[in-house]
């Protein structure tokens, strides 16, 4: 003891800390600590978004998905239908003739993350979306590459269903039904975008722009083949580029916008396998990301998915994957409290992807 008698000596301490066992090893792995570090820095640059949004008196939109109750532009049938988030339309407002837009996304959710009442289980869930979509990757760049021309077209086969707004407000699921949709290939600016083929008619998509304008180039909001090809396939590169060409939807979440965005590049097209690689482990590092165990898609397939909350516009995104060969299968989008647009768990949106395939016509079937 020392001189005073209340403490151990020096000496004293140094002898007890000898006969103490060792310390536990507490170094992370180099590749986890990496991983973990993107995410983290992804989080910062969200959180920072969000915290300019706080600043300036935003909050929850109490109103959710439903707060508009028809897109800007769109003709026809469509127009009592919940909007598309803002990230597939260019900012000249993007202006379709027929009764639905040509994206095939939307997400959603067959029920909830695994554990995702208490805080481990969401970690857990993020953790679990983070291997799945990995592997997802590691299957997507090992596929075929299917070199597209040009003047050829991406044909999609589909079902699918968007929510009908009310009068009041309020949105019921709409009925599943098939679609075909051919897509230009071409790199534009093109005014006409592709063709649809959906409730017995066929009907051009088209851009309606100002006098002279020379059409809708290739991009994100029409992503061809060879503009797809262009995009980093460096995943934290790739999520970089992403956040700065998604466009923000106001009382909705940039990760948000920017999950859909992938979904969406996702969905309607034809990439080379490295970039859709790219872009699953892109996803992997968005905050947020949620795996759910069995998942069922639009057509009634069962299989795994990944999901995405936004917790600002109550709407949950899902992409659902076949569990044998992690092939995409489709995406469902649904509210995940009561709003003023509809009861909690109520479908906005639904697609089921049927076929994928080229052709060099339109009306062309494979």
């Amino acid at each position: 003891m020392n001189a005073s008698g209340s403490e151990p000596g020096r000496d004293e301490l140094a002898r007890l800390a000898r006969l103490l066992p060792p310390p536990a090893e507490r170094d992370v792995p180099s590749g986890p600590y990496l991983h973990h570090k993107d995410r983290l820095m992804t989080l910062i640059d969200i959180d920072d978004d969000t915290a300019r949004s706080r600043s300036r008196g935003e909050g929850r939109v109490p109103t959710g998905a439903g707060a508009r109750t028809s897109a800007p532009g769109l003709l026809g049938r469509v127009r009592g239908r919940l909007p598309r988030p803002a990230l597939w339309m260019p900012a000249t407002a993007l202006a379709l003739a027929g009764a639905v837009v040509f994206g095939l996304a939307g997400g959603g959710s067959s029920g909830g993350g695994a554990d995702s009442g208490t805080e481990a289980g969401r970690q857990g869930g993020a953790d679990n979306a983070v291997v799945l979509l990995d592997q997802i990757a590691a299957v997507a760049a090992k596929s075929p590459a299917t070199p597209v021309r040009d003047d050829q077209l991406v044909y999609v086969k589909s079902l699918t269903a968007g929510a009908e707004g009310g009068p009041d407000g309020v949105f019921t699921p709409g009925k599943l039904h098939p679609r075909e949709v051919w897509m230009s290939q071409r790199p534009g600016p093109v005014k006409r975008l592709g063709v649809i083929y959906e409730e017995g008619e066929y009907v051009p998509l088209r851009e309606l722009l100002p006098p002279g304008s020379p059409g809708v180039p290739a991009g994100a909001y029409r992503p061809t083949y060879r503009w797809l090809s262009s995009l980093p396939t460096e995943p934290g590169a790739l999520l970089r580029e992403l956040y700065r060409i998604t466009k923000p939807e106001e009382g909705r979440e940039k990760a948000q916008t920017v999950f859909e965005q992938i979904g969406e590049l996702l969905d309607d097209t034809v990439m080379p396998p490295r970039n859709a690689a790219a872009l699953y482990k892109a996803a992997a590092r968005i905050p947020g990301v949620t795996k759910i165990e069995d998942a069922v898609d639009p057509a009634g397939r069962h299989g795994v998915a990944v999901s995405r909350t936004d917790k600002r516009a109550l709407v949950a995104t899902e992409w659902v994957f076949d569990r044998d060969s992690l092939a995409y299968l489709g995406e469902r989008s649904y509210l995940t409290e009561d709003t003023r647009a509809g009861e909690k768990g109520t479908v906005m949106e639904e697609t089921a992807v049927l076929r994928r395939a080229l052709v060099d016509e339109y009306r062309q079937r494979p």
